[in-house]
């Protein structure tokens, strides 16, 4: 069904509006998809907060100009869904990683984080990436540990007296 200017148009501000506020994009192509695969994915994607689009090729292109994604025009050939992350940049690319397990059509052609654009085998780097929650526990943890490795330092002293008197009380006791 073709489409008049006031649709394309509507097309590239709403692609145009969502790739200013996402952090990572992935395009894989669908040929070879069936209707409910495209719809178990477009769930999946609503799940993990994942915004999901097919965009016509030459529409994704206007709207990626002036965002950081405009790097990824000379991979946008032939018939792409686009899977845009907001928060957590590796959310859309362990989408992917993990549907294209199941359905093997599915093939990911580019994925773009900070503007840069990388090829499709750097997948599993961007799918490997810790989420938010993940992140913020592991520096606590790298944060945690001199303290504790303080904490333990603070308390030997006195623990080690402690245990010297009680090596004497028990030599007391064995030579009584």
């Amino acid at each position: 069904m073709p489409l008049n200017l006031n649709d394309k148009k509507s097309i590239v501000t709403e692609v145009s509006e969502v790739a200013k506020r996402a952090t990572s994009v992935v395009a894989a192509n669908y040929a070879g998809l069936t209707v409910p695969q495209i719809t178990q994915l477009r769930e999946l994607a609503r799940k993990e907060e994942v915004r999901v689009r097919v965009v016509r090729n030459t529409l994704a292109r206007l709207a990626f100009k002036g965002t950081q994604f405009a790097c990824m025009d000379s991979a946008l050939v032939g018939p792409l869904v686009l899977a845009f992350s907001y928060e957590d940049p590796g959310a859309a690319a362990r989408l992917f990683r993990d549907f294209a397990k199941k359905f093997e059509k599915l093939e990911v052609k580019a994925l773009s984080i900070d503007g840069v654009l990388l090829p499709a085998n750097d997948l599993g780097r961007l799918a490997n990436l810790p989420t938010r929650n993940e992140a913020i526990s592991m520096l606590m943890s790298v944060m945690q540990a001199p303290i504790t490795q303080f904490v333990r330092t603070l308390v030997e002293p006195p623990s080690k007296l402690v245990r010297t008197f009680a090596a004497l009380r028990d030599k007391k006791q064995q030579s009584a």
